[in-house]
């Protein structure tokens, strides 16, 4: 039920402020063009919804649907989770599990 919530606010949020490209990458809605103020980092994930000025590459996008995956696990306590977990991307758990080398946290480590 969070998960829902909180999907039909991100939505709400990136119909109004969204002036880019707005399309669903597998099962992730993705608003571009959204203004800097409206979004944490860069980008943010509410439920099924990604929230970005233009940082949606395949990568990032890989770990934002991670961050999908843990809405729909934890629903609206996530927000609170995270808090908890901390501002420190190199330590918070949630971006770990989603890769910090995806999320752009870490350099990409060559193959």
């Amino acid at each position: 039920m969070g998960y829902l919530y909180a999907t039909c606010v991100g939505f709400a949020w990136g119909s109004i402020w969204s002036t880019g490209r707005v399309e669903r990458v597998e099962g992730l809605w993705v608003f571009r063009g959204m203004p800097k103020w409206t979004f944490g980092r860069g980008g943010s994930c509410v439920g099924a919804c990604y929230l970005t000025d233009r940082n949606a590459g395949p990568r990032v996008l890989r770990h934002e649907r991670v961050h999908r995956e843990q809405w729909l696990r934890y629903g609206l306590a996530l927000p609170f989770l995270y808090v908890l977990a901390g501002r420190d991307p190199l330590r918070n758990r949630f971006e770990i599990e989603a890769g910090l080398e995806d999320g752009g946290y870490l350099p990409r480590r060559s193959r």
